[in-house]
């Protein structure tokens, strides 16, 4: 398979101006509506997934639709996968060898919602607060709407000057970043993730990783998490993101080694699957924007 130019920088769209489909018409982001009584919306039951296309190629489709689908078995909701694809289909005609991101959403209305969005820029060198936060054990597993509660550990760390939220149990144990697995170096130099029985999202960028590095899933405290040598959040949105600080702990190489094997290792398995060369880094996004 050759090699193919990320051409995402080339093109300048609104972000309302993108294409959207609802129930398998397509529409634009701008112009797609959902019922205002749809409980999707009224109290966030729903499902969703989000994927990131490079170069017209959705990366992990399918292991992002078959968690959707987990998910959907959990929360007691239909799944209709062959139309979804069918709608991701559309979306990827029309946007042809762009690269960007796609939301799929399922409303217990029985919404079937596709957005496509643009590939935002990224911090330098995130800077992480601890939160503390209950995970509820009645949605473990599921990637759900009712996402308040990590959009408020999102907040309160911005409120304390820190750009996002590093989850930690009331009894210190390390969980995730509030939408992204969480990687660290230990003391002794093994390169380290949180295990699932932690109540934690069984993140597909997680299982990339895992699969391509040697990887050590460990429990981790709250003073172990200030003492580690590096770190990095992963995620379909942010790829391997570098941490910077941690509380104020703070590291001396940005990205570290370890942070830096998991950047190639992480692009080389995007390359082997859609073909699409590496990218440098997103626009940096400065803090006060």
């Amino acid at each position: 398979m050759g090699a193919h130019r990320d051409t995402r920088q080339q093109l300048v769209r609104r972000p309302e101006d993108y294409p959207a489909t609802v129930g398998g018409r397509l529409c634009t982001a701008g112009t797609a509506t959902v019922p205002a009584c749809d409980e999707g919306l009224l109290r966030g039951d729903g499902a969703f997934e989000f994927v990131r296309v490079y170069v017209g190629r959705p990366f992990t489709l399918a292991e992002h639709l078959e968690r959707l689908e987990r998910t959907c078995a959990t929360v007691r909701l239909i799944c209709p996968r062959e139309e979804l694809e069918r709608d991701i289909e559309a979306i990827v005609a029309a946007l042809d060898r762009e690269s960007y991101d796609l939301r799929l959403v399922l409303t217990r209305g029985g919404q079937r919602i596709v957005l496509a969005e643009p590939i935002p820029p990224l911090l330098d060198g995130l800077r992480l607060a601890l939160v503390v936060d209950t995970p509820r054990r009645v949605l473990r597993g599921a990637k759900t709407l009712s996402y308040a509660g990590n959009m408020l550990a999102r907040r309160l760390a911005v409120e304390r000057g820190f750009d996002e939220a590093l989850l930690v149990t009331p009894h210190g144990r390390v969980l995730e970043v509030q939408n992204a697995a969480f990687f660290y170096v230990a003391r002794d130099g093994a390169l380290c993730t949180p295990p699932l029985t932690r109540d934690i999202l069984d993140s597909i960028t997680r299982r990339v990783l895992l699969k391509r590095l040697e990887v050590e899933e460990r429990p981790c405290t709250r003073a172990e998490v200030l003492e580690c040598r590096e770190a990095f959040a992963a995620g379909t949105g942010r790829e391997v993101q570098p941490v910077g600080a941690i509380e104020t702990h703070t590291f001396d190489e940005v990205p570290g080694p370890l942070t830096r094997a998991a950047q190639d290792a992480f692009w080389d398995e995007v390359k082997a699957t859609t073909g699409a060369e590496r990218r440098e880094s997103c626009t940096p996004r400065t803090r006060s924007s």
